[in-house]
């Protein structure tokens, strides 16, 4: 949910200046992660000959641009912003409230006393806070926040306190054995200047490289760490997870008698290692000490003008950049048998993204240009997978579409939006693969255990690859022996790494918190893959090029829904001041129903209800009347009379709604209703897409007329990475 980022300048003079503008173009570029409030860490001091010895926390509750209009008023003698600094850590957060509300003393960086000697910023959720804070307290610790990350400076100020011997890195791999939950961190600390550290859990986190010098190699190896041992029999509070024995030795910081000692030379190489970005450059490299660069980001977007050269983490790394030199271990258990561990590398790729993709450009709002991006994202969805002959390829499942074909079951997880794309695509996957399809909702599936079997397909849909229901619902069900496949936008993300095997939706960056390319590129993407599972079936060879046929023509059609813009602005004078809209459909236009009534609610604040129309005699249809506001969504396909009866029930209640119908539907038929957005007729499983549009357009002019921020709705944040 909330972004962070952190900037390492080695041997590159910077201006304080533009260090604190590097970190806050970093937060714009992640606001949409939260915007609760902003903050930054700096080095603070005006003593040249004495530039680290103290920390400069700036924060401020709102958007990163208070924290700007702030630091920006600042007298001009509290922080020198003409100082040069050779060698500078400064690290940053952008806020979405979790525990403690959005003011000043609840944003981050959190800070360990008052003198900020170990500053903190964090993504994610401590879930055992309350009892490390418990434990702090009777320790003499005085905690100023409500927030959970404030335990965890104070905790490595309590480990640094009585271990002083203990370098920053080992301080961290200490601090983060003791939390639960999911987090990812970094680290500032006025006793290591010039050094970060970062690591995950759970929360995504990447690091960039920007080097004077090229890199020798693409890969930096990762060694394990061996973690201390802290005994104690009677600490309840925190223990060391990384260890397990017959007696269940429990960690207890307070002992005074505490061995430091590594329990394998591992540990000591790993802190004079090779394995940084130092062994990747060449000799010369190192002899001159040319200077680098690292930038450390919940998100690509926030690197990407700085350089396109990343390493993405996995759970567990603790990434350490000290003198200029970037190494990455991690915390393991003693190997049972005496072997070393595997050798594992991170692989140093470059990303795939232009800085102008996460630019506005000539549109007001980042959902505007989103939702006018649609001809041409999903014509990147298809791009190489729709062959001209009618073949559908998609790469990244091709070496287990025998095992797919052979399954027994498929089921869907996904929330949200995602969710409403597996719903829009359950009918045509269940005709075309002959199998049963289940679609769940990734927080319900994990709170009823479900049954999965070793011959299930189970697919994970997730827009950003991170949202942390659906991440654990596929870490539920791979133990379980099922195939897992993930369906994503984001190269490098917990649940690409993590599946056997995936498709890649190709719909291009998403700033707009309110998700719009994406939902109809995943619709593509899953639609593609119920026309590969029946590739090789006769009898559906007529109904897979009508299919596909309609897949070429669909950015034109997509080019003639948006048309109808100004039409649907329109309709929003209408009803921008509302308090209810009902948004009505069936077959596979319900899916547009959900999704719609989503985007409204997100935009809009307004109370938005998707019905299957086929229930309105159940319960829905007493809410009709004259004055309710309702949508209607019926098209020429296998329900469409069913949708007409629909139609005059509610007319006959005295409701007026507005139609959204395909251009085949008689106007006779509409019951002389005046309102109809009339969208392009295409086949019945892509229309769905084209009848969204228009309630995607409607949520944005709802949300403008109403003065509300279209692209960082209030309590919303873009990526959920807690549960």
């Amino acid at each position: 949910m909330c972004g962070i980022f952190a900037y390492v300048n080695y041997l590159q003079p910077k201006k304080r200046e533009e260090i604190v503008q590097v970190l806050l173009q970093g937060l714009q570029r992640m606001e949409y992660r939260g915007y609760d409030s902003a903050g930054i860490a700096i080095d603070g001091s005006n003593d040249l000959n004495d530039m680290h010895s103290k920390v400069a926390l700036l924060r401020k509750t709102g958007k990163v641009s208070v924290l700007e209009d702030f630091i920006k008023e600042l007298p001009p003698n509290s922080l020198d912003m003409s100082m040069v600094l050779n060698v500078h850590c400064g690290i940053a957060h952008t806020r979405w409230a979790t525990h403690g509300s959005p003011k000043d003393v609840n944003s981050h960086p959190q800070r360990s006393n008052s003198d900020s000697e170990f500053v903190v910023v964090h993504n994610g959720i401590i879930t055992n806070f309350k009892e490390i804070k418990e434990y702090l307290t009777k320790k003499g610790h005085k905690f100023e926040s409500e927030t959970d990350t404030e335990v965890i400076a104070k905790l490595a100020q309590h480990v640094h306190d009585r271990y002083p011997g203990v370098n920053f890195r080992q301080l961290v791999e200490i601090v983060v054995q003791q939390l639960e939950g999911a987090f990812a961190l970094a680290f500032k600390s006025t006793k290591f200047p010039g050094q970060l550290v970062a690591t995950r859990r759970g929360s995504p986190l990447l690091v960039g490289i920007k080097s004077t010098g090229d890199l020798r190699s693409n890969n930096i190896p990762v060694l394990f760490s061996k973690g201390r041992r802290l005994f104690s029999s009677t600490a309840t509070h925190l223990r060391d997870a990384s260890f397990t024995s017959e007696n269940q030795s429990v960690l207890n910081l307070s002992q005074s008698m505490i061995s430091l000692t590594p329990r394998c030379p591992a540990l000591d190489s790993a802190d004079n290692s090779t394995t940084s970005t130092k062994a990747l450059h060449s000799s010369s490299v190192i002899e001159e000490e040319l200077g680098i660069e690292y930038f450390v980001a919940s998100d690509a977007s926030a690197i990407v003008e700085h350089t396109k050269q990343v390493i993405f983490l996995e759970d567990d790394d603790v990434v350490f950049v000290e003198d200029g030199t970037l190494s990455i271990q991690r915390i393991s258990k003693l190997p049972t048998d005496g072997q070393a561990n595997d050798v594992q590398k991170r692989e140093v790729i470059s990303l795939n993204m232009e800085l102008q993709e996460i630019m506005k450009g000539s549109f007001s709002t980042f959902m505007q240009k989103e939702i006018f991006e649609q001809p041409d994202s999903v014509v990147n969805t298809m791009r190489g997978r729709v062959l001209p002959n009618g073949q559908v390829v998609l790469g990244g499942i091709t070496d287990y579409l025998p095992d797919i074909k052979r399954c027994r079951r498929l089921i869907l997880v996904a929330c949200g939006t995602s969710y409403h794309s597996a719903i829009a695509c359950r009918q045509i996957l269940e005709e075309l693969s002959e199998l049963p399809v289940v679609v769940e909702l990734a927080s319900d599936f994990l709170d009823r255990q479900t049954p999965i079997f070793r011959d299930d397909v189970c697919m994970f849909v997730s827009q950003s690859g991170e949202t942390a229901d659906t991440l654990m619902a596929l870490r539920y069900c791979k133990p379980h022996g099922a195939l897992t496949i993930g369906i994503t936008n984001t190269v490098g993300s917990s649940i690409c790494r993590e599946s056997h095997c995936g498709v890649h939706i190709n719909a291009g960056p998403e700033i707009g918190v309110a998700s719009t390319k994406a939902y109809t590129s995943q619709i593509v993407a899953l639609l593609m893959f119920a026309l590969t599972l029946s590739d090789d079936r006769i009898s559906m060879q007529s109904r897979r090029n009508h299919v596909v046929q309609a897949l070429r023509e669909l950015p034109e059609m997509i080019r003639r829904v948006l048309q109808l813009d100004s039409q649907v602005s329109s309709i929003a004078d209408q009803i921008y001041k509302e308090k209810s809209l009902l948004v009505m459909g069936r077959g596979f236009n319900f899916a547009t129903c959900l999704e719609g009534a989503l985007k409204i609610k997100e935009l809009s604040y307004m109370h938005c209800e998707g019905i299957m129309s086929g229930e309105l005699k159940h319960g829905p249809l007493a809410m009709v009347d004259e004055h309710l506001k309702i949508c209607m969504v019926i098209c020429q396909d296998e329900v469409y009379k069913k949708s007409l009866n629909a139609l005059q029930q509610v007319v006959a209640r005295s409701g007026v709604p507005m139609i959204i119908a395909d251009e085949s539907v008689p106007l006779s038929d509409l019951a002389g209703m005046k309102q109809v957005l009339r969208v392009p007729r295409t086949v019945d499983c892509l229309q769905s897409i084209l009848t969204v549009i228009p309630l995607q357009l409607l949520a944005f002019h709802i949300a403008e007329k109403n003065g509300f921020n279209v692209d960082r709705p209030r309590n919303l944040a873009k990526s959920v990475t807690v549960e």
